[in-house]
């Protein structure tokens, strides 16, 4: 086991920050002379199928395509669920949707994609289902890693973003903007993650933060749920960050699925604070929550990037996940805790060491308020 740490989401730990340039002065450059004739492209697609994290994740290159392609359509394919994440984007032109485990809704979504006529497609997911739905385009450009599984159904093949960046470790964003910079769309000055706060959404989250006696006063929201064990920080221990929020002024509103409520329940029990639970919230909802929120506190999760991505200050606590790769990709005040230890980053399914994921329990409770100090004076 080495020591726990505590590190800024920006500066060192992930090389340049978002929106900052990589050793260009005036604009944005790409890593690789154009692979074809730009001016030709009238209508482009990304395929990033998968999670709240990773559509969040994909929206830099949204902004990089967009800038760099005006007048061009860009669209975006997702699953159904995810995609009320990107409503209000002004990036995107069409959210074509996928279902989640539904054979028959790939084969209508691949025969839609055909007739749209795509000039290029970059598939930034890689997974087998992704790559099909890529070659099902038909579209001119098909880009892809050269080490996807499958990769020869691309038609442009990548080296790795660690060779494009000349790093070894590089972000998810990274990874996804290297794809683009390839093939000669400007990316180096990686773009900021971006999600739109609908007034619909708006509206819905001041009349519900007004009823519950918020309206406008500060609040914090706390994510105390994850994906798996080895990222689900103790109940109790948010508690004990709740409280000591309380005690400066800070209402506390805790957010989770409809199927975490036991996580909810277990927090208010163990804290002595008057917390707001809301557990049925669409996802437009709450990016518009976060994005009135003084402060984010909460697991490695999709909803960590959504804070991010709406420049809202954060802590989050880090268990199993690899922080060079999976770390919001902040450009507000922002830190992440973790305990670093030997078998740390790992899959994450369940723990292979111990017991129990110790990397998530071991994290205490005085580093993460530390960090949450410093995240607020930062941001004040």
């Amino acid at each position: 086991m080495r020591n726990l740490a505590m590190h800024s989401l920006r500066g060192e730990d992930r090389g340049p920050q978002p929106g900052s340039p990589a050793g260009v002065a005036d604009s944005p450059q790409p890593l690789a002379p154009a692979r074809w004739d730009w001016k030709k492209v009238e209508r482009v697609l990304i395929v990033r199928l998968r999670s709240i994290g990773d559509t969040v994740l994909s929206t830099p290159s949204l902004t990089a395509l967009k800038r760099f392609l005006p007048h061009a359509e860009i669209d975006i394919l997702l699953e159904d669920w995810v995609a009320p994440l990107l409503e209000g984007s002004p990036y995107v032109d069409n959210i074509i949707t996928m279902e989640r485990g539904s054979v028959a809704s790939r084969a209508r979504v691949a025969a839609r994609l055909r007739t749209r006529r795509y000039d290029v497609v970059y598939n930034l997911h890689g997974g087998t289902t992704a790559t099909l739905l890529t070659r099902a385009t038909g579209a001119t450009h098909r880009v892809g890693y050269e080490a996807y599984q499958y990769s020869w159904l691309h038609n442009h093949r990548s080296p790795s973003s660690s060779f494009l960046w000349k790093r070894d470790k590089t972000h998810s964003v990274e990874q996804q903007l290297a794809l683009l910079g390839w093939t000669g769309v400007p990316v180096s000055d990686r773009p900021p993650t971006h999600l739109a706060v609908t007034e619909a959404a708006d509206a819905k989250i001041a009349e519900r933060l007004r009823a519950q006696g918020i309206g406008a006063a500060p609040f914090v929201v706390i994510h105390p749920a994850a994906a798996s064990d080895t990222k689900q920080w103790a109940a109790t221990n948010f508690a004990r960050v709740a409280d000591a929020l309380t005690d400066q002024g800070l209402a506390i509103v805790a957010i989770s699925a409809p199927d975490q409520l036991p996580v909810i329940e277990a927090l208010k029990k163990d804290s002595t604070a008057a917390i707001l639970p809301l557990t049925n919230l669409s996802l437009p909802e709450v990016t518009a929550l976060l994005a009135r929120a003084r402060l984010f506190v909460g697991n490695d999760s999709g909803i960590a990037h959504m804070a991010a991505a709406v420049e809202t200050p954060a802590v989050v606590i880090f268990g199993s996940s690899n922080t060079a790769h999976w770390q919001p990709w902040a450009s507000a005040a922002a830190e992440f805790v973790l305990e670093e230890m030997d078998c740390q980053p790992c899959h994450g399914y369940f723990c292979e060491k111990f017991e129990q994921p110790e990397c998530i329990k071991r994290v205490p409770v005085e580093r993460v308020m530390a960090a949450v100090e410093r995240v607020l004076r930062e941001s004040a």
